[in-house]
């Protein structure tokens, strides 16, 4: 028997066990959800910010789904590609550079507080309205990630574990 460097982890609960157990949390977090897409921001930066979002987290469930959404609502494949170095490269405009700037820096504020001047570059390129609305997507992404990352919900479409190679 072969055993692998790297163990494949199982799912702790799934998701629809989740969703019977606390139908009131899913039902809450879709609304902050739904109340974002009232606010007209535009779903291709939002998609965005929540895949980043969950890579920054390890969150493989958010990932594969908002991977997929965000090709759904026609995000371009290069800034998929390149969402890990949005900073080294020039496929971002100001706005989605200031997006996952603050995506970032909301997402790791436990750890470091965050900067008057990444305030500032967010406020310079959304509205008062689009800034709460972006907030709320970010602060709705990081609550998802905390449960389908840490119960390890099986990604969208993953029914098939990969074979274990040495």
């Amino acid at each position: 028997m072969t055993t692998s460097a790297f163990p494949v982890l199982s799912p702790r609960m799934g998701w629809a066990t989740f969703d019977k157990s606390v139908p009131g949390a899913v039902a809450a977090l879709r609304s902050l959800g739904q109340a974002v897409d009232g606010t007209g921001l535009d779903k291709r930066l939002i998609e965005l910010v929540k895949v980043r979002v969950s890579q920054i987290n390890g969150c493989a469930f958010c990932l594969k789904l908002h991977l997929d959404w965000a090709r759904q609502a026609g995000v371009p494949a290069v800034q998929l590609d390149l969402l890990a170095t949005w900073r080294d490269v020039d496929c971002f405009d100001r706005r989605a550079q200031a997006a996952l700037d603050w995506a970032e820096a909301l997402t790791g504020m436990a750890s470091h507080h965050i900067e008057d001047a990444t305030h500032e570059r967010a406020s310079l390129q959304f509205s008062e309205v689009e800034l709460a609305a972006l907030t709320t997507s970010i602060a709705a992404i990081n609550a998802w990630n905390r449960i389908a990352g840490s119960l390890r919900f099986e990604p969208p479409g993953m029914t098939t574990k990969p074979e274990r190679t040495a």
